[in-house]
Parts: structure tokens; C-alpha cells; sequence
């Protein structure tokens, strides 16, 4: 090497004060009050708010409790959910920290990373992390490790001679190594040219603080109902208080009445249950290795239209293996291999090679080495008593002008031996014979041309090609006069299971993407075996991105499925534009240039065995098995869980929007109001909350969510029949409730022949036993009758009596307690007293059960119509 002088520990020092420290800059952190401010501030919780505050004025305070309990409740959750990009960024820094070797004043010193300045000058060593972005100055055989930052599935070596032009991206800088990188081989000399945020990990730590969390599809659902409920509530209360006034209540009276609507119109249980869901969801996800961090990301999975996956260690095996062998002028079937027959083929690649197994069992060494040494030992050749039944005595390693690697054994009867493995091209020009059929003979040209044809073939399918040659007496490991012996080909190949899941995927109408900073070549020919792509043309390259404005990736986007030659600003992009098509994107990595790109996506989903910390920090889901299948499952979970929220909400808003049309239609016509707002937060909080859980972790979700499409980004909850649904279920709970309501004024005025007309009835309810018998009446079929809509809203199209109802042992539980409180509030004295019912009749029970089954009346008429229509 050189002799270096570097810069003087006085500069150094100056720059060191100019341009700051060789660390990420961190991030302003939210505290805990601000997070819970930002929960709070939502319109749900104004309306509550002025519920509560209304209460209060009216001394009110147990129901004002109650409401100030949810809110704050709910508020607490979504606090425990924030954080990701600060955790992401915590984990970069981490990372980055370390010790740095550097030539100063003409004396090599090691200092503190953090201390690095630009122009310092770096020695770099196997081993060692680099730890700033670097030039290189002078490289022997160094060999660097950058598939955290690149993709790139197998170590790269520098050349320091290296030009390169306008479109070479970052992956294939030869001259340049990069912080945190780490070099695995070989020596080097670099000169720093970026250092903390200006750095390519820099750049991507930037970019992680600058992606903002985003509200799932359900968030935005629940945030429009919010907004719509809002706005219904204060619209109806106006109206209602306008009529009250026309019809001369009292001030208090309608102040007590737009309580009682706004929280019978807010279903203020909501949240509670579909975080509960979510989080029930989390486990389950757990139990097939998805650890979810962030609670929306269940349900948003089950959205995704666009899965987009790293290649290697999520499509492929991370592994590079043998899969094709040549020798004796045609392919070997490697399942049914004779080791006899190819023993010098098998164990020259084995002994010309450096790699080793550990005392664990695992592979040391370059990829391509260890993948030579797992295909010996596949045929039960071990490399540690092969070396020494035939030690190794002179080598000559390889090195990337010759493109060759020799080493000379003695074998078990005492005669010497060569191997030299390397590229067959350049192994060919110095073949004189070959090894055909157990007999060595001169190579001719029509060996050498179906070498180069085989040799074609594989590099034509993205493998990556080594020959094998021998020479016996070569002492000295000269390499000519070589007899060739044959070829393998490796890659990384496929992980089998993947080929299932993409075509479940296919079926589930969700398109998978493979975006990689591996190359084009090798990318295509695995996205061909795994049924992602089929022609070139579906392929673009990380420099054809750069040429393409934000519009035209937009567009070419849905004829894409293979992104090769990738940086992280690319793949950020690419989520961007799948995102701008309204689509959901999911993106896989485990990498620390997939960070970026994970926060991005709608759904970030993280390697838990391979991935690194920044990856982890930045995503939603940790998958613990690496297994694609994995994200298979979770989707289909995903689905399940939405089906089940939808549910739940669907079955929430037809109950709340009954109670609203029960308020609002009897204080329009003059009557009193037909329930208080106990009656309706009890409902809201036991008898719908319990039935709205069953429904949300019913086991009888559709089996076939695999076999539909996604449902379109921004979709509304209501899709597919829920305003029907809603409307239907909310007019007859309705109208049963107001018929419970009226029943004993009816029979008050027929027993004493007075006339039925709207007056008489209005002057009834001044009566205070009559009213609260009403009102008893219309609170017991409002709640018995939503416990038996609950139970058909497991399925709205399939007849109660095909339903298997012992397999939701929540939903019994949900409707035995129901019914069990209804008889505590009219049955026991001191809750009479709080709720202002009155004791209850076997008969007033069995009127109360003739209409509250009228839900489940509907529900068979509209899954026979619905049947009839199918056929």
C-alpha cells in the first residue's frame, strides 16, 4: 500500500467544529400530554364532551362519568400506538455508532466513528463496519457486504479504478463503500466524503422521520362515520329543539332530551369494540408468526391490493445453492446423482474453496463457497474429512484480473493434485483435455461449444456459473494444461412455498410486486418460477426510474411487477405511485434500505430472523418465520377481522339509529320521550357492546375472503348493502319499540272508551305510572329486540336455521346476559328506582318477545328473497 499522511489532528478538530459530529440527528420527540391531546381532539369527542358538560349542568353525574370513562379510555389506547418513525430512527443511530480506524498526521490511531470528518482517511479491514460513506483510495481483493443497504444477496468487490457514469446507482459504485456496510473480505483505504445525515444511511434515516403515519382504511371510515353522525346529531337536536320550543317544553326538558339524542346517535362503544377486535386480531395473528406493532395494521392488511417483496430472504431462500451440474456433455439429474460417478466433479468444488461448517452446523464463508460445500455434503461428503484425507499444500487464491482460484492436495496414496475452479470462459483457454465418461482425453471444439452452450443456458436462467478443471503432478498450481471436469450453476433460489401464496394472491385479485437491488436478469428469471412476471417488459431498472417523472411511474405502474437495481428512494417512490393509483400497498424487507419504504406503505412488514433493527423499528408487522406464506395468512386474517368489524359497526348503527328515530319521531309528534338517556347509554354499553364483541371475533366469517377481490381504497363501511342493511333493521326496531311504547296508553284509553286520537295519547304520558310503563315497555323491546338482530347479523344472507350457532359461544353468553340484565333493571327494587322502570308481567314479558323477534322475522324473508334471486 501507500504511504498516507491524511489530515492533521488540527484540521480534523476545525472541521469537526464547522460541520458537526459523524452521527443522525434526532428527532423532537412528542411528549405523552401532546400524543393524548391529538387522540382526544376528534369530533366523536366534541360531541361527547358537550354531552358530558350538559349532564353535568343538569347534575347529572353518573352518566357524565360514564361518558368521560370512554373517552378517555379510547384516548389512552391510540396513545400506546405512536412512535414508530422516533423507534426506527433510535435504531439507526444505534447502529452507526462505532470505532473507526483512521490515518492522521502519518500515524494510524483509532478514534470514535462520531469524530470522522470529511478528507479523514479510513483503513478498512475484514471484519469491520464502515463508518462513514467513503472514497475509495487503494483495495486489495476487498470484498464488502451490502445487502442491508442495497439488496444486493451476495458480497461485491471494490475497485477503487472504478468510473462511473450518470446512471450508476448505488449498488454498483465500485469505487465507493458505504457507512454501516461491512467488509468481508480483503483489505482497503478510503477518504470520507459524506458523514451523518449526508451519508446514504443518513439519507435514509431522513427519509424515515419525514414519512407520517397514516390513517388505516378503517381509521378513515371510522373518522367519515364520525364526522357524519356528528353533524346528523346536531342537526336532528336543533330540529328537535326548535319543535320543542313551537310546542312549548320546558328549557331543561329539551336540554335533557339532546342528551338523550346525542348519545343515543353516538355509538360511544364503537372504538372500545373495534380496538378490542383489533387487539384479539393481534394474537391471532401472533399464533402464525405476524407480530403486529401497530393495531390498525390488522385490518389494513386485509385491504392490501399491492403486496411488494424484497427478493432475497423473502421470495428466495437466502442461500445460494447448486441447482444445475454439467459434466460429461450433458446435464445432471441432481435428485438421482451417482456420487461415485461425479466424485471429482463434487469434491475438487469442495476442496478448491475456503469456505467451512461450523462447530453449529452453520455455513462460514463466501455465499458461493458455502453454497459449493452444502452441495458436497448434500451427497454426504464432509469438508473436514475430506481436507483431511487430502490436505491442502499450495493455493493460489483468486482474484478478479485472472477471474480463477487454485489449490494443490495430496491424495490418500501419496500422489499430488491440482483444482481450479472459476469462470468458465477463462477456464476454457487454458483446458487441453477433458474428463468424459471416466477417460480423459484432448478437449475438441465441439466440447468446448456444448460447454459454452450449457454455459449459456444457465447464465440465460440468472445462474451464476463455475467451472471445474484438474491437473495431477502440479505442484506449484500452474494453471494450463488443465483437464476440464464440468460446471455448476447457483442461485438463490425460490422459497416453494411462495409459488402457493402468489397464486392465492392472484386469486384474491392482489398483485405481487418484487422490488430488488439485485439484478435484472437474476430477478426475472425468479419472478418467472414464482409466477410474478413472464416478460421483460415487466421489468424496469433503478436508472429507467430516474428518468421517469412521479406521473409516468404512476401510469406505467400496473404494467410492472419487477423493480431491479432498486435504492431506497426508488422504492419509496414506487409505493408512492401504487399509492396515488388508490391502492393499498403492502411492502416486505428486512433490510435497512427497505426502512424507508416500509414506513411508506400502508402496510410495513419487517423480516424478524433476518431483518435488521431499523427495519423492524420501521415497520407494522414482524413476520417471526420470514415466510411468505406468512403475509398469506395474515391477509386472509386480515380480511376475516374487517368482515367482523364491519359487522359489529353495521350492527351498532342500525341499534343507535333506531333509538334516534324512536326520540326523535316521538318528540315530534308531542309525546314524552320514550326512553331516558340511562336507558339508552345501558343499551349502548351492555346490551349492544357484548353482542357487537360476539360479532367481532365470530368464528363463521366467509371462508371464501381469498377468492374476492380487495375492497377499493377509501371503500365505505356502508358497501354492498349497508345502508339497507342499516336502514331496514333500524325502521323495524323502530317501529316495534314505538308500538312497545304506545301499547299502554292504547289500552288505557280503549279500557275507558275514550277516543285513540293524538291529543288523548299526548295527555296520557302526563300520567307518571303510564309513562314509566311506556317507557319500561319501549326500553325492554329496544334491547331484547337489538340482542335478537345481533344474532342475525352474523350472516345477513344465509337462513338462521342453517347457521351453526354453537359455534359462537360469545354470542349466547352476549344474548343470556342481556336478557339477564333487562330483568335485573325491572325485576330488582334499587335498580327500578335508578332506571325509573316498573316491574314487569309474564305477560308484558311475552308481548315484549313477539315484537323484539320481529329483526330476525326480516332477516329470513330477505335471505329467502336473497336465495330465490341467486338462482
Amino acid at each position: 500500500m501507500n504511504t498516507f499522511q491524511g489530515l492533521t489532528q488540527a484540521e480534523a478538530e476545525k472541521r469537526l467544529l464547522e460541520n458537526g459530529r459523524n452521527c443522525l440527528k434526532e428527532e423532537k420527540q412528542k411528549t405523552v400530554f401532546q400524543m393524548f391531546l391529538e387522540q382526544i381532539l376528534n369530533f366523536t369527542n366534541a360531541i361527547l364532551a358537550a354531552a358530558i358538560i350538559i349532564s353535568i349542568i343538569l347534575h347529572d353525574y353518573g352518566e357524565a362519568v360514564i361518558m368521560l370513562v370512554i373517552v378517555i379510555a379510547n384516548a389512552i389506547i391510540g396513545v400506546v400506538q405512536e412512535g414508530k418513525a422516533q423507534k426506527a430512527l433510535d435504531a439507526l443511530k444505534k447502529m452507526s455508532v462505532l470505532k473507526a480506524t483512521v490515518i492522521r498526521d502519518g500515524e494510524t490511531k483509532e478514534i470514535s466513528s462520531e469524530e470522522l470528518v470529511v478528507g479523514d482517511l479510513v483503513i478498512l479491514e475484514a471484519g469491520k463496519q464502515v463508518p462513514a460513506d467513503l472514497k475509495l483510495l487503494e483495495t486489495a481483493r476487498l470484498m464488502m457486504d451490502e445487502k442491508a443497504l442495497t439488496g444486493e444477496s451476495v458480497p461485491v468487490e471494490k475497485d477503487e479504478k472504478f468510473v462511473p457514469d450518470d446512471k450508476t446507482g448505488i449498488g454498483d459504485r465500485l469505487d465507493l463503500a458505504y457507512m454501516t456496510t461491512v467488509v468481508t473480505f480483503g483489505r482497503g483505504i478510503g477518504e470520507v466524503i459524506h458523514t451523518g445525515m449526508d451519508t446514504q444511511i443518513g439519507k435514509i434515516a431522513d427519509m424515515v422521520g419525514q414519512e407520517k403515519d397514516k390513517p388505516s382504511p378503517l381509521q378513515k371510515g371510522m373518522d367519515e362515520l364520525s364526522r357524519t353522525l356528528g353533524i346528523a346529531v346536531i342537526v336532528i337536536c336543533a330540529i328537535v329543539f326548535v319543535i320543542g320550543m313551537l310546542q312549548g317544553r320546558e328549557i331543561l326538558d329539551l336540554l335533557m332530551t339532546a342528551v338523550s339524542l346525542a348519545v343515543a346517535a353516538i355509538p360511544e362503544g364503537i372504538p372500545t369494540i373495534v380496538t378490542i377486535v383489533l387487539a384479539l386480531g393481534m394474537q391471532r395473528m401472533a399464533k402464525i408468526n405476524a407480530i403486529v406493532k401497530n393495531m390498525p395494521a390488522v385490518e389494513t392488511l386485509g385491504a392490501v391490493s399491492y403486496v411488494c417483496s424484497d427478493k432475497t430472504g423473502t421470495l428466495t431462500q437466502n442461500k445460494m445453492t447448486v441447482v444445475k451440474a454439467f459434466e460429461n456433455g450433458g446435464y445432471i439429474d441432481l435428485e438421482s446423482l451417482d456420487k461415485s460417478a461425479h466424485d471429482i466433479l463434487i469434491r475438487g468444488f469442495m476442496l478448491c474453496n475456503d469456505a467451512s461448517i461450523a462447530s453449529d452446523g452453520s455455513e462460514v464463508g463466501d455465499p458461493t463457497e458455502t453454497a459449493l460445500v452444502a452441495f458436497a455434503k448434500r451427497y454426504g461428503i464432509e469438508k473436514a474429512a475430506a481436507e483431511k484425507d487430502m490436505p491442502r499444500i499450495n493455493e493460489k487464491a483468486f482474484d478478479s484480473d485472472r477471474k480463477l482460484m487454485t489449490t494443490v492436495h495430496i491424495t490418500p496414496d501419496g500422489k499430488i493434485i491440482s483444482y481450479t475452479k472459476g469462470s468458465t470462459d477463462e477456464l476454457l483457454t487454458r483446458c487441453t483435455h477433458i474428463r468424459a465418461g471416466g477417460t480423459v482425453r484432448e478437449i475438441t471444439n465441439e466440447d468446448m461449444s456444448l460447454i459454452s452452450n450449457a454455459m449459456s443456458e444457465m447464465s440465460y436462467e440468472a445462474l451464476r456459473v463455475l467451472s471445474l478443471a484438474v491437473r495431477e503432478d502440479n505442484k506449484d498450481a500452474v494453471e494450463q494444461g488443465l483437464t476440464y471436469i464440468g460446471m455448476v450453476g447457483m442461485i438463490d433460489p425460490e422459497r416453494p412455498e411462495v409459488v402457493e401464496s402468489i397464486k392465492t394472491f392472484k386469486r384474491a385479485g392482489i398483485k405481487t410486486v418484487m422490488i430488488t437491488g439485485d439484478h435484472k436478469d437474476t430477478a426475472l428469471a425468479i419472478a418467472k418460477k414464482l409466477g410474478i412476471a413472464e416478460r421483460p417488459d415487466e421489468c424496469v431498472m433503478g436508472h429507467d426510474l430516474d428518468e421517469m417523472t412521479d406521473e409516468e411511474l404512476r401510469d406505467r405502474v400496473p404494467g410492472l411487477s419487477i423493480f431491479a437495481r432498486v435504492s431506497p428512494e426508488h422504492k419509496v417512490r414506487i409505493v408512492k405511485a401504487i399509492q396515488a393509483n388508490d391502492n393499498i400497498s403492502s411492502m416486505t424487507g428486512d433490510g435497512v434500505n427497505d426502512a424507508p419504504s416500509l414506513k411508506a406503505a400502508d402496510v410495513g412488514v419487517a423480516m424478524g430472523i433476518t431483518g435488521t433493527d431499523v427495519a423492524k423499528g420501521a415497520a407494522d408487522i414482524i413476520l417471526q418465520d420470514d415466510k411468505f406464506t406468512t403475509i398469506e395468512k395474515a391477509v386472509k386474517e386480515g380480511r376475516n377481522i374487517y368482515e367482523n368489524v364491519k359487522k359489529s359497526i353495521l350492527f351498532a348503527l342500525s341499534s343507535n339509529i333506531s333509538e334516534v328515530i324512536v326520540m326523535f319521531a316521538a318528540i315530534a309528534v308531542g309525546f314524552a320521550a320514550p326512553l331516558k338517556a340511562v336507558h339508552i347509554l345501558w343499551i349502548n354499553l351492555l346490551t349492544d357492546s357484548l353482542p357487537c364483541f360476539a360479532l367481532g371475533v365470530d368464528p363463521n366469517s366467509s371462508s371464501d375472503v381469498m377468492n374476492k377481490p380487495p375492497r377499493k381504497n377509501g371503500e365505505s363501511i356502508f358497501a354492498e348493502g349497508g345502508y339497507f342493511k342499516v336502514g331496514l333493521y333500524s325502521v323495524i326496531i323502530a317501529v316495534v319499540t314505538l308500538i312497545a311504547f304506545l301499547y299502554t296508553p292504547f289500552r288505557e284509553l280503549a279500557a275507558s272508551g275514550t277516543a285513540c286520537t293524538l291529543r288523548n295519547l299526548i295527555n296520557c304520558f302526563a300520567d307518571q305510572q303510564i309513562l314509566m310503563q311506556s317507557q319500561t315497555l319501549a326500553f325492554c323491546t329496544l334491547a331484547v329486540s337489538e340482542l335478537f338482530h345481533a344474532i342475525g347479523m352474523r350472516d345477513t344472507e344465509t337462513s338462521l336455521f342453517r347457521f351453526n350457532h354453537l359455534d359462537n359461544k360469545i354470542m349466547i353468553l352476549a344474548f343470556v346476559v342481556g336478557i339477564l340484565g333487562q330483568l335485573a333493571v325491572t325485576e330488582i327494587p334499587f335498580l327500578r328506582t335508578i332506571f325509573g322502570t316498573v316491574q314487569m308481567s309474564l305477560p308484558m314479558w311475552g308481548f315484549v318477545l313477539v315484537l323484539s323477534v320481529m329483526p330476525l322475522v326480516a332477516h329470513e324473508i330477505v335471505a329467502l328473497v336473497k336465495k330465490i334471486g341467486s338462482h
